[in-house]
């Protein structure tokens, strides 16, 4: 299977810059996969699209300001540091640039000494170890200094921290937001939970995947990064009995369904578990748990839009996102909404 083969043509005034001031304002398209029909709609018509003996599957991850901007201590050199993952204590991977200028040894100071840092080592494809120094709560300096980790396809300053976040959003370790939630209010998921729909909480913390092209030119040649997820015992439970019950699971993005087909048995169903997982699931893959998705408009080539064509097939993904050119929509991060029922 050829990486071309999910390419498409995407008009660059359609990549959404800002998020809109009402979340759940934004449009939505509905897709059938089995037939590839098209809707259109408003997010807020989701209500209309769940049964009551559905569940959401949403994921809590909480996005950390995870971009530093810094110098070199030696040459006053500017440098960005973003953060991925933590490995233990006060050391992180991360993505530097300049990276070449970083050698293992190498000073960084960011907001004039407020928090310091040295480069241990280097990993896979150039990612910086490195090994931070302060006084104080390290998640308190960074929520000084960072800056939330926007997408580079976005070149508009963020006015308002939590946009880039999930009215949801629990715990800290996303290097990214899992953006097909950012389309949630607290009044929306009320009413949901009025039509008798449950609420399953999922965490993965969304990693380096998310910043790193398909370099391959064959699909199943590509190896996705390393993300950390969790499922507690009441997830599981919801999950489980939705399935017993004939209702469907209905992952709200990519990560959350990543996360539940990461953890299903054979047979589709989930016990409370956590762990590392590298699954990347594209067109031949059997779901075993996720019956519906809502997502976003993916980049083209990526592994996102790899892994919705394994649901709704990759000709009605790609005339769907045709269409979505055609009306107009709002693309990626910021962007508007699919359902794929």
């Amino acid at each position: 299977m050829e990486v071309r083969d999910f390419d498409y043509e995407l008009p660059e005034e359609l990549i959404a810059q800002d998020p809109l001031e009402d979340r759940s304002s934004s449009r939505l398209m509905v897709l059938d996969k089995e037939t590839g029909e098209i809707g259109h709609q408003v997010f807020t018509d989701i209500l209309d699209q769940l049964n009551p003996e559905d569940c959401l599957v949403i994921n809590n991850t909480k996005v950390i300001p995870a971009r530093l901007y810094g110098v070199k201590k030696d040459t006053g050199a500017q440098i960005e540091v973003l953060l991925l993952k933590r490995k233990e204590d006060d050391v992180w991977e991360t993505l530097v640039r300049p990276g070449k200028k970083c050698r293992i040894g190498t000073e960084l100071v960011f907001g004039d000494g407020l928090l310091t840092a040295t480069v241990t080592g280097i990993v896979e494809e150039g990612d910086r170890l490195i090994q931070f120094h302060y006084d104080g709560i390290f998640e308190e300096i960074l929520d000084r200094l960072g800056e939330m980790p926007l997408p580079p396809y976005i070149t508009h300053k963020l006015q308002d921290k939590n946009r880039y976040q999930t009215v949801y959003a629990k715990y800290e370790g996303s290097a990214a937001a899992p953006t097909a939630g950012l389309h949630f209010t607290p009044e929306l998921l009320e009413k949901i939970r009025a039509k008798g729909i449950r609420i399953a909480e999922v965490t993965l913390h969304v990693g380096l995947g998310t910043f790193r092209p398909v370099k391959e030119e064959t699909v199943e040649n590509h190896q996705m990064h390393s993300e950390y997820y969790i499922i507690t015992e009441e997830a599981a439970r919801i999950i489980n009995e939705t399935k017993k019950n004939g209702g469907r699971v209905v992952c709200v993005g990519t990560t959350s369904c990543r996360t539940v087909e990461s953890a299903a048995a054979a047979d589709g169903t989930l016990k409370a578990c956590s762990g590392n997982t590298e699954i990347f699931i594209y067109p031949g893959y059997k779901f075993k748990v996720l019956d519906a998705l809502i997502t976003n408009f993916h980049l083209p080539k990526s592994t996102l839009i790899m892994l919705v064509s394994a649901l709704a097939g990759r000709e009605h993904v790609l005339a769907a996102y045709e269409e979505a050119v055609k009306e107009r929509y709002r693309f990626f991060s910021f962007g508007d909404a699919m359902f794929i029922r």
